[in-house]
């Protein structure tokens, strides 16, 4: 009888540190990316080590921020650096993303639905015998592409014929910005119309319905322009602007309105409030053109006005004086359209924090209008009006007795004790109305 051999207490342990190092060299194996696997386990870092570091400080003071996944689904890791503040994509898992990203080679082929596209051989899932070629569909419609290929042909020296158009007017003496703008408007007809054919820029001006009639009065007068420079004539169509009377808002929305602006902007919005000048003129405003003793500026004028000395108030004169002299012009640095983009933003961030739809209705020529509405109520003298205005026609001054009708209710009163007093609401715009009891009262329009 053979005797059962004695269980050995060691075989357990023997087998329980091979299980171990066999579980941990998988665990290993598994931590590694495997080329052909889907599921990819990512790399464990020790941010302390020399590893990685940040590529602007050189820093390894870093810590995780979040990850993003590339077009390819690969999952990328975020660093942030604590030294520069600098956040960057693992390299490694960015070079991974793109070495899995597929790069498709474009091949040209016909167009379908195409006469060109269209073979007598082609079949499509099924002989030539079953199938049904598709008919060739035109790809454009419309009154506008009914004569395309003498349109490519008519608009292929546009270039050429908007330079020598633009020399035209220089030749002519229009201003810069009505260069600009009407060369601007030929640019646009020659890209949705044929330039060289009448008809078709009428028809184009015609389906514009968003277009006001305004609008369509100026494109036709610009083509007629343009039709005189190569010398030829057409029928023009009758359009006729619908005359309105302009906007006028009151004091309190205009001085919100410029303390919602920045300085440079604000000082420019109330030189136009005080002045009543074009926005053109005023950006045109010099050193040299400031009177600091007389507090006056000398305006040069726009559209063949006449220019004029205006005055102005103290607190403008300080705000003008303290602008940056990096330029001749007291508003050099910038150019007018960036001012107006700037200030339509302002306007814009003002209306709908004071909850008030009319700031967005005024402009920089609003200005001129509600100066010389207040003018007029001031001083009910056309006259002194259209001198402040510049115009040499009294009937674009005309319109502004007609603007508002102001009520009693409409006052802003002031009252002075002394002559300071006084001097300062004068300057304010205020009018002298009568005495009481050794005092001076004051009103002024809202």
């Amino acid at each position: 009888m053979v005797e059962a051999e004695a269980p050995n207490e060691d075989q357990p342990q023997k087998r329980d540190i091979a299980t171990f190092q066999e579980s941990k060299g998988d665990l290993a194996l598994a931590r590694q990316p495997q080329p052909n696997d889907t599921t990819y386990i990512g790399r464990v870092y020790d941010v302390r080590s020399n590893s990685l570091s940040c590529p602007k400080c050189g820093s390894q003071r870093l810590w995780r921020d979040a990850k993003r996944y590339a077009k390819s689904g690969v999952e990328i890791q975020r660093w942030f650096c604590r030294d520069c503040g600098r956040r960057f994509s693992d390299p490694e898992d960015s070079a991974r993303a793109r070495s899995k990203f597929e790069h498709v080679e474009m091949v040209e082929s016909k167009p379908l639905k195409s006469s060109q596209g269209i073979v007598a051989n082609s079949q499509i899932c099924v002989t030539a015998e079953g199938t049904k070629n598709l008919a060739a569909e035109p790809q454009e419609s419309g009154f506008l592409r009914r004569n395309k290929a003498l349109q490519v042909q008519a608009n292929a020296n546009v270039p050429e014929k908007v330079v020598n158009y633009m020399l035209w007017l220089k030749k002519q003496g229009y201003a810069e910005s009505t260069i600009f703008n009407r060369v601007k408007i030929i640019k646009y007809l020659a890209k949705h119309a044929n330039i060289d054919d009448p008809e078709s820029i009428k028809e184009l001006i015609a389906k514009k319905d968003s277009w006001s009639l305004g609008r369509k009065e100026i494109i036709v007068e610009c083509y007629s322009n343009f039709l005189l420079c190569v010398g030829r004539t057409w029928n023009p169509p009758k359009y006729k602007a619908i005359e309105k009377l302009p906007f006028i808002p009151t004091e309190s929305e205009i001085d919100y309105l410029i303390a919602a602006c920045g300085n440079k902007t604000g000082t420019f919005l109330q030189l136009l409030k005080e002045t009543g000048a074009r926005c053109g003129e005023a950006w045109q405003l010099e050193w040299t053109d400031i009177d600091t003793e007389r507090n006056t500026v000398r305006i040069t004028p726009e559209k063949h006005s006449n220019p004029r000395i205006l005055k102005i108030s103290q607190r403008l004169k300080e705000r003008l004086l303290d602008l940056p002299k990096n330029s001749k012009y007291v508003f050099g640095g910038t150019n007018l359209k960036t001012t107006m983009r700037l200030f339509e933003r302002s306007r814009k961030l003002a209306a709908a924090k004071s909850k008030n739809p009319r700031l967005n209705k005024i402009t920089f020529h609003t200005l001129r209008h509600w100066k010389a509405t207040m003018e007029y109520h001031r001083t009910k003298d056309i006259l002194h009006v259209m001198r402040l205005l510049g115009h040499k026609n009294i009937k674009n001054t005309m319109r502004y007795t007609q603007l508002v009708d102001f009520g009693e209710q409409d006052y802003t009163v002031k009252v002075a004790w002394t002559l300071e007093e006084s001097v300062k609401l004068l300057e304010a715009g205020f009018q002298y109305v009568c005495d009481h009891q050794n005092a001076k009262l004051f009103r002024k329009p809202k």
